[in-house]
């Protein structure tokens, strides 16, 4: 896919890739850009979505349609911006509380201190990278993966701080840095619409949240068009065979989704986003954690280095002093009580390369640096995003209580589950600082002992030794818990389950406060008694406190519920109308129109629709629907006709009112008004007032493109009682055409408006793209072959026919 500036150079091109194999994209099948045209979303088969910025075509979002055992092709795409209407008094939010509640998570969120961000690991080297030492932590971090159900996650786009969450800086990619204070509302409650071969339409809030598919019940045909209007979806369906824009439904079925309006379905979206950049947030900081304590690929682990130096001086005392069962930890601990040592720890002492000053400060330095690193980690960003989780939670389960969010099943039973996981996450995270605190103290205390054993042991002459500075219980407690298996593995091994309080000291939530108090007096009463009963800690080595799994099973049981919650809107949709097309098609049969051209290739055996919805303004809750058509002919003379039909809510209960204009594919020459035939390649409607056409005069080789005006045209209305039961377009060409025969309706050469002569296309037929919105005024013609591609300001020729007029 290539993004071409107005005047036709290229600015970028990108190839599509499913991220789940390495094959590039079979097709694209769709383009439509965003309501705030700043990225460009792709639905390509097989079924994927993924949506790219306009400034260098990175994709932003990749999301495949399908999730399930059924899988049909993509075979369109829809982006529709919110309608908006003015609430209240018009005067303007001071407090701009926007869409928070006060007391709500949001509004709590948006007043805490936003969290550190996480390291860029897309961010480009910088000269001070690319020339400095390639120590540990110049190196590149690899980015670890995270829960499978993180990706399937129904998300809008990322908002980091409104999960209170800070953001880097902005780089290149964004298009206006300097307003990036500016809120853009313009994708605020958009909804992204991708149809399938399967005729279900997939729903997505503001391109990227998953609102489940709507499935619009007829075998063998889609979606091929479709409109919104505030929470009804129009959509006209069609076979599923090539070649069959004829047998589309005249008339849309019409499908509503009650829990779209409102705000309750933009809640629990914003919860859902919030919840998964928290979670994400934790998960890639334990993850962050876990490499700085038992390394990476990348960098060494610190827990590693204890258990080195051990294993060099079991390794020194069997070489070398011929040990059978050497005991690192017991020599030391002999020395560190009694002052004595075996003869190999006093010879790795004195001259080990492991106990040179280099190698000793390295420990100390990575040892110091990891225990501080998980000490902030589990305190600053672990447990404080855990706590911000919980604020979400809490809304949910109110929620959950509350008729008017009952349609999205929010089971109080799983939010109480997952905010006790939540409570047990702030606990572990709380708890693994406290013990990375009291590691750091230990060995702290201990390296200040290695350090004065080794000064003790090259003590030379009748020099004073060195005074030791050492706490001996703090040097036992390392040597005994931690040189060789330290204590903060197990938030990091094992499992993780639900931790018993009771066991830790905290007293049992049945306890009343009478009963603490008693406690509490009968311990001062025996206060001062001269014997004392010894107070044994606690055993906690027994309780699973990893914090990684944890965190797993908690994303995994928020997940399903907030994909369970998203998909409420499509859950409750309703078919207002269309059954009666169902009935009527069902007898018509799927394919009605001839298939030859598909291997032919000649433009004119087939016939060519084009077509265009906008609001009626005479009528409220309806719409008119432009259709462009050029019957099939056999060489004869063809036409162009364009129907208008009055479509939309307001026409259900009146007869629909079908009106057509019918063009003969001739136009005059410039000096004679006799009107010479041409062929028509392709056409499509630039805007409210015109359409372009492609064609090629009689007995000429190029082709020409020209606009035609439709807006003034002298439209007949037709009977159109046959249609109130439904039919295609198809039918309504068959029936044009039979009265232009009979004489009932008259036909005029096409209103040429102004036309120019193409560079190429000189055979075959050709495609037209067009873009009429003001400041895009653009024509893109490309031939047959793909070769040529030529590229028309539509803008800067209008202006020169006023010129010209003037």
């Amino acid at each position: 896919m290539t993004l071409y500036k107005m005047h036709g150079a290229k600015k970028w091109e990108v190839a599509l890739h499913n991220p789940s194999h390495t094959k590039p994209q079979e097709e694209i099948v769709g383009v439509t850009w965003s309501p705030d045209v700043q990225s460009v979303a792709v639905a390509s088969n097989p079924a994927l979505l993924t949506i790219h910025s306009i400034q260098n075509g990175r994709v932003q979002v990749c999301i495949p349609v399908h999730f399930d055992a059924y899988h049909g092709n993509v075979r369109g795409i829809w982006w529709f911006r919110e309608e908006k209407q003015i609430v209240g008094n018009g005067l303007p939010d001071i407090f701009k509380r926007g869409d928070d509640i006060t007391g709500a998570a949001h509004s709590v969120l948006r007043n805490l201190p936003l969290l550190d961000p996480l390291q860029d690991e897309i961010k480009p080297l910088g000269s001070s990278e690319l020339f400095a030492f390639q120590g540990a932590r110049n190196r590149p971090v690899q980015k670890a993966p995270l829960p499978h159900c993180v990706y399937d996650w129904p998300t809008l786009p990322y908002d980091h701080t409104a999960a209170s969450i800070a953001v880097n800086k902005p780089s290149a990619d964004t298009s206006f840095p300097e307003a990036e204070d500016e809120q853009d509302d313009t994708n605020t409650n958009s909804i992204l619409a991708v149809a399938d071969t399967l005729g279900f339409v997939h729903m997505y809030l503001e391109g990227t949240y998953r609102m489940g598919p709507v499935y619009i019940p007829r075998g063998k045909h889609f979606p091929r068009s479709f409109y919104k209007h505030r929470e009804y979806f129009f959509s006209h369906i069609g076979p599923i065979t090539p070649n069959s824009d004829g047998a589309v439904g005249l008339f849309p079925h019409i499908i509503k989704l009650p829990y779209l309006p409102g705000r309750h379905l933009r809640d629990v979206a914003r919860a859902s986003t919030a919840a998964l950049d928290l979670l994400s947030y934790a998960l890639r900081v334990v993850k962050d954690m876990r490499a700085v304590w038992f390394g990476s690929e990348t960098q060494v682990g610190a827990r590693e280095l204890g258990p080195k130096w051990v294993q060099a001086l079991n390794s020194r005392q069997a070489t070398a002093f011929g040990q059978e069962e050497p005991h690192a930890v017991l020599d030391l601990t002999c020395l560190l009580t009694t002052g004595r040592s075996s003869d190999g720890l006093m010879d790795f002492l004195g001259s080990g390369e492991h106990m040179s000053d280099r190698s000793i400060q390295k420990w100390e330095t990575v040892m110091c640096e990891a225990l501080i690193r998980l000490r902030d980690l589990s305190e600053k960003r672990a447990a404080p995003a855990c706590q911000r989780l919980h604020l979400v939670l809490q809304d949910m389960q109110g929620w959950a209580a509350l008729p008017q969010y009952a349609r999205c099943e929010i089971k109080p039973a799983e939010v109480e589950a997952c905010l006790e996981l939540t409570a047990t996450a702030i606990f572990q995270a709380s708890w693994l600082a406290n013990a990375a605190r009291k590691e750091l103290l230990r060995f702290k205390e201990f390296m200040k002992w290695i350090r004065y054993e080794a000064a003790r042991v090259n003590a030379t002459g009748d020099h004073n030794g060195p005074r030791p500075q050492h706490d001996i219980l703090e040097v036992n407690e390392y040597l005994t818990s931690s040189l060789t298996a330290s204590p903060i593995d197990k938030w990091f091994v094992g499992t993780s389950g639900r931790i018993n309080h009771e066991g830790l000291g905290v007293p049992s939530e049945k306890a009343s406060v009478k009963e603490a108090i008693s406690k509490a007096r009968a311990a001062l009463d025996q206060w001062d008694q001269t014997v004392h009963k010894d107070v044994k800690p606690r055993d906690l080595s027994p309780i699973e406190r990893n914090l990684d799994t944890l965190l797993t099973t908690l994303a995994e049981r928020c997940q399903k519920m907030f994909q369970e919650a998203a998909r409420t809107a499509a859950r409750t949709a309703e078919l207002v109308a269309g059954s009666a097309f169902l009935e009527h098609a069902s007898t018509e049969g799927p394919d009605t129109t001839p298939q030859s051209a598909a291997s032919s290739g000649f433009p004119s055996s087939v016939p060519l629709i084009r077509e265009r919805t906008i609001p009626d303004e005479s009528q409220p809750d309806s719409f008119l629907q432009y259709l462009a058509i050029r019957p099939p002919h056999d060489g004869g003379r063809s036409y162009l006709c364009i129907a208008r039909l009055q479509q939309g809510l307001g026409a259900l209960t009146s007869v629909p009112t079908v009106e057509v204009a019918v063009l003969e594919c001739s136009a005059s020459e410039d000096g004679s008004e006799e009107a010479v035939p041409f062929e028509l390649l392709d056409v499509d409607f630039f805007d409210s007032e015109v359409v372009v056409i492609v064609y090629r005069p009689q007995d000429q080789q190029r082709a020409c493109i020209a606009t035609v005006g439709y807006a003034n045209l002298i439209y007949h209305t037709i009977p159109s009682h046959e249609y109130v039961n439904g039919t295609t377009r198809e039918t309504l060409m068959g029936d044009v055409l039979g009265l232009l025969a009979n004489g009932q309706i008259a036909s005029a050469p096409a209103p040429i408006i102004q036309s120019r002569q193409l560079s190429g296309c000189t055979t075959g037929g050709a495609s037209l793209a067009v873009n009429g919105r003001v400041g895009r005024r653009v024509a893109c013609v490309l031939d047959e072959a793909g070769l040529t591609l030529e590229v028309l300001d539509m803008a800067g020729e209008e202006e020169e026919e006023e010129e010209e007029e003037e």
